[in-house]
């Protein structure tokens, strides 16, 4: 998994966040909605980044691959 991926996952997280936040305190429902829905997102793919890297992790340990 590339770190640009990665970060792009966790840029997505952050801005929900603030979304999220900015949509509270203005009292938008809308915006503070597609915030935690950002956040959501964004946690999903941090899981599947997480999840591809101990699958390649494993996979070089059963190959002998030590990096």
């Amino acid at each position: 998994m590339s770190f640009v991926d990665k970060a792009k996952h966790k840029a997505e997280e952050v801005v929900g966040q603030v979304k999220e936040k900015v949509g509270e305190l203005t009292g938008n429902e809308r915006l503070e909605a597609e915030g935690k829905k950002d956040q959501v997102s964004g946690n999903v793919k941090q899981t599947g980044d997480s999840v591809k890297d101990a699958a390649s992790n494993l996979g070089d340990a059963i190959k002998g691959d030590k990096r």
